[in-house]
């Protein structure tokens, strides 16, 4: 489908990347508005956390397509509320990427220009792209525990204190989490109900597309509408200047051969920790010391461009 079948609920994080998208918000609705029609286009601002998770649950028979202007918070919570509707009354996906991160619209072609973007979604088709989920909550990107957690959770505490946003200020945090919080953690996961592990890594990220932090290309071969997870850890004893090293090659997905660093593709995962380590999902802090991890294959349509 395209964008112009049916009614559009556009949900704005007015906060985002320090306020800018509720003035890309204007610019959007105008655009849309023009090109679309008023009577087709509504724009609500959320108001709280969680805000974007209850308007998108409400919102199947009345809109055919929803279209999130913020970051990967955003997303995160939009797609929490569309996956509460059964896929056939489901609306579509649609980004106006205006955040930090961004990784979500990397993933799917976005531009990171409030007018490109929308000029994308005009003509854009929808793709089915797979959904994850963790215990009770869905993920479209990524999913991680301990060391990259730790700094994607420390990232957006720091962009409440500083201009810095996306991967200078993920580099930056990771850097000082590696120097002086480089912890180990026991854990044992399995794959599909097939393969195990019980070892220690230093982190475990669980991905749909290939980025995290800002563009760090943590799974550069990860595909979001193959039906299954790519996942990285770390495994076994590091020091820092290793740890350090490895960090910085990730960036540009240079560490994939490196020794201690392993790969793994699966639908379904269960994993386990000894002691409850930082976890995320698109940079929302989740908690447990337990994980079941299943796909819901292509179960959004998402419009690309």
């Amino acid at each position: 489908m395209d964008i112009r079948q049916g009614k559009i609920l556009v949900i704005v994080n007015p906060a985002a990347k320090r306020c800018e998208a509720e003035r890309a918000s204007y610019h959007a609705r105008h655009i849309l508005r023009e090109k679309l029609g008023a009577v087709n286009v509504d724009v609500v601002q959320t108001t709280a956390p969680g805000h974007a998770t209850f308007l998108a649950s409400g919102v199947a028979g009345e809109y055919a397509s929803v279209i999130t202007i913020g970051g990967d918070g955003a997303v995160h919570e939009a797609i929490n509320g569309l996956m509460q509707i059964d896929e056939k009354n489901r609306p579509a996906f649609g980004l106006i990427p205006v955040g930090s991160g961004n990784d979500y619209a990397r993933t799917i072609g976005m531009l990171e220009d409030v007018e490109a973007a929308c000029h994308q979604l005009l003509v854009a088709q929808t793709r089915p792209y797979d959904v994850g989920k963790v215990n009770d909550e869905y993920f479209v990107e990524t999913l991680s525990f301990g060391l990259d957690a730790a700094i994607a959770l420390g990232t957006v505490e720091a962009r409440h204190h500083t201009k810095k946003t996306g991967g200078a200020l993920y580099f930056e945090v990771g850097i000082d989490q590696l120097l002086h919080h480089l912890d180990h953690h026991h854990v044992q996961a399995t794959f599909d109900d097939e393969r195990s592990i019980d070892t220690t890594a230093i982190m475990f990220a669980v991905q749909i597309g290939p980025t995290y932090g800002g563009g760090f290309k943590i799974c550069p071969d990860a595909d979001p509408a193959d039906g299954m997870f790519d996942i990285c850890y770390a495994e076994g004893k590091w020091s820092v200047p290793r740890a350090v090293a490895a960090f910085a090659r990730a960036k540009n997905g240079k560490h994939t051969k490196l020794r201690g660093v392993k790969f793994e593709r699966a639908s379904k995962i269960n994993i386990k920790f000894d002691v409850e380590p930082p976890a995320q999902s698109e940079g929302e802090r989740i908690t447990g010391s337990e994980f079941d991890i299943s796909m819901c294959p292509q179960a959004l349509q998402v419009f690309v461009p």
